[in-house]
């Protein structure tokens, strides 16, 4: 392959990522869902038929920039359920990636939730029990070492869930509702996981 070939095979790579990383910006960091074709190639500095001809149409971008923010977030969540660390380790480093996501992508988590109830969900049905599995028992472990409030590990997963995702997913609402900015919110957010650490752990100096 010849030198030119191989910039032109380059060009077209960055360009077509630099697409896909501004549509998920006004997708899922401006909760611009209806933006227009043009609008996305305006804010990436392209020719609007460069979109059509990388993506051939405005949906077809959206549900490509989506599935692959979904594919990633399954991705990451896999690895931190298998590391071998503590769970209360593997909850502090999730905390910090979704929580560092939701400044950039606060539209992110509450699309998800939308498309979910409509059946478009990543589906992996094997690795998901897998990695259910392996997290009960972790549950179990800690709740055998009194670390853990005594529940069903089922429980224990949805009081995660609801303590992390709810106000991730109506950040929108929450923060206008509640008059916060941007940055106020944010600040608010960081200081969750610390209490959500508090609230799902047993702290036995306190006992």
């Amino acid at each position: 392959m010849s030198a030119k070939r191989t910039e032109e095979i380059a060009v077209a790579v960055d360009t077509e990522q630099l697409i896909k990383d501004t549509a998920k910006k006004i997708f899922f960091g401006e909760g611009r869902f209806n933006a227009t074709t043009q609008e996305i190639a305006d804010a990436a500095g392209v020719n609007r038929t460069l979109i059509n001809y990388y993506f051939r149409s405005r949906d077809n971008l959206f549900n490509i920039v989506f599935e692959e923010a979904q594919a990633k977030e399954h991705e990451r969540t896999e690895m931190i359920v298998f590391a071998d660390m503590p769970l209360r380790d593997k909850i502090a480093q999730y905390l910090d990636i979704m929580l560092e996501q939701s400044k950039d992508y606060p539209y992110l988590e509450i699309y998800m939730v939308t498309q979910m109830n409509q059946g478009c969900v990543y589906k992996d049905p094997e690795t998901m029990n897998r990695m259910l599995d392996k997290f009960y028992l972790q549950i179990a472990i800690e709740m055998d070492k009194g670390n853990i409030a005594k529940m069903r590990p089922e429980q224990f997963l949805l009081n995660f869930i609801s303590l992390t995702s709810f106000p991730v997913s109506m950040r929108p609402l929450l923060q206008e509702t509640m008059g916060f900015s941007q940055e106020s919110y944010d600040r608010l957010l960081e200081e969750r996981k610390q209490i959500i650490l508090d609230m799902l752990f047993i702290n036995k100096d306190e006992l």
